[in-house]
């Protein structure tokens, strides 16, 4: 059977892959295995049951899962929290502030709206290792303990969720944001109702865009992944910055006074630097990806940031971040962690800092990203081949190593297998585009050729 987890939660296309049946079978299973806890059995020493906060984002299957969810987790004894639509970086937080058992958000992410998906976080709000994503999926097809009487859960709204989001967001802040105009994408999702208040309270000028959520356009058009509405807004509006959100708020991708994009290379360097100047940045030490732009390891070496490097994925660079106790971290996608004040990517908040650099510094976003030079990164997908070739065949290796050896240090070439599709990713980063593209074709026409199935 294939494994039902992926690098972020369950994910499919709702009342399809990812059914109602599906997420109470999943709702019980992981009431099974993280209801059994020593917080949850302590809670029951007390007389108490286990606790769980269930969030989703906008989506409208997300009304039916969430409903699905809460009745697979009563239904095993367990009492649900449902703090309806908020960011998934917002959920996080709230099982580790109420010190719930553990809690479920209900999300695709940057995902279209027919798309949803279940995430599940253990106690203090971190994502599950694979070992108990796997034991919740081997409960799926055991009996699950279904208590009666007293021992069933209750579900009950959980009232103050996004009043304790924000008061936490706006305690996060180094400087507040008095002067500052920002336009914000809320991506017709999650952030809706939380970014907008959050940056006015914090003192900003706000102009919001995506901001009318129906259930079925989230992320259509607006959002992290579609940035030019943003910059006409910016440039509409002569705001100071534009900052975007996706569907569920964990991700931060800003455009500057002049419609540029700031990606999260960029605002990873700009928070970086900041940190380290007040003596905030653990180690002097960045996490980010192999993925990450060669420019942000050469700024991070002209400030004397170390930096580790990660495989591609936020929870990877959370597994480093938690193994050597970092304070930042993530990704260009804009998955950026702070982990001072959370335990995953959190747009709003990573947004929030970004402008409270602007404000503490009085530079404009421009100025701030100019830390780091972005070097031209081609990325070609080459589909139907043996993915694992790249580590046997001796010709492609020979035609990589001729590439770098071009390349000198004013380049780098990554080869790379999906983990989802049968397709090997080839990236190049050079200082010139013409370079980059004419070596990445080039490598990626001998994958082609040499990996062909």
């Amino acid at each position: 059977m294939p494994r039902l987890f992926g690098t972020d939660g369950v994910r499919g296309l709702a009342n399809k892959d990812l059914t109602a049946d599906l997420a109470l079978g999943l709702a019980q299973a992981t009431a099974v295995v993280l209801g059994q806890g020593r917080s949850a059995e302590a809670r029951r020493a007390e007389g108490k049951r286990p606790v769980a906060v269930l969030a989703r984002d906008p989506r409208i299957s997300g009304e039916f899962l969430s409903a699905a969810v809460a009745a697979g987790l009563a239904s095993s004894g367990v009492d649900v929290l449902d703090a309806g639509v908020i960011p998934t970086p917002a959920a996080a937080f709230l099982i580790a502030d109420i010190d719930a058992d553990f809690g479920v958000m209900i999300s695709a992410s940057h995902n279209p709206a027919p798309d949803n998906g279940i995430k599940i976080f253990a106690r203090g709000g971190t994502k599950l290792p694979d070992a108990v994503e796997t034991r919740i999926e081997e409960h799926l097809d055991e009996p699950n303990w279904a208590p009666t009487g007293a021992d069933v859960g209750r579900i009950r709204r959980f009232a103050d969720a996004e009043d304790r989001y924000v008061l936490h967001l706006l305690g996060s802040l180094p400087h507040r944001l008095d002067g500052i105009h920002v336009v914000l994408d809320c991506a017709h999702g999650a952030a809706a109702g939380v970014s907008p208040e959050v940056f006015s309270d914090a003192g900003a000028r706000v102009t919001v865009i995506g901001n009318d959520p129906d259930g079925m356009n989230i992320n259509d058009g607006v959002g992290s992944t579609h940035l030019d509405l943003l910059a006409e807004a910016v440039l509409k509006h002569g705001a100071d910055i534009g900052i975007a959100h996706d569907g569920d708020a964990d991700r931060c991708l800003a455009v500057d006074a002049n419609g540029k994009v700031i990606d999260g290379d960029q605002i990873m360097a700009i928070l970086a630097v900041s940190m380290k100047e007040r003596g905030r940045l653990t180690d002097n030490t960045l996490v980010a990806t192999v993925m990450s732009n060669l420019g942000l390891r050469m700024a991070m070496e002209q400030h004397g940031i170390s930096m580790v490097h990660t495989k591609v994925g936020d929870r990877y660079v959370l597994e480093a971040m938690d193994g050597g106790k970092f304070a930042l971290g993530g990704e260009q996608s804009g998955h950026v962690i702070m982990s001072e004040f959370a335990t995953t990517g959190d747009g709003i908040l990573t947004g929030l800092h970004l402008a409270s650099e602007m404000a503490r510094t009085g530079k404009t976003a421009a100025e701030l990203a100019s830390v780091m030079t972005v070097y031209p990164q081609i990325l070609v997908n080459v589909r139907d081949v043996d993915r694992e070739g790249i580590h046997k065949d001796e010709v492609l290796a020979d035609v990589v190593r001729a590439a770098e050896s071009e390349l000198g240090d004013t380049g780098r070439v990554l080869l790379r297998p999906s983990g989802t599709e049968q397709l090997v990713r080839v990236m190049v980063e050079a200082a010139d585009q013409t370079t980059a593209d004419r070596l990445a074709h080039q490598i990626a026409d001998v994958v082609r050729v040499r990996l062909a199935v």
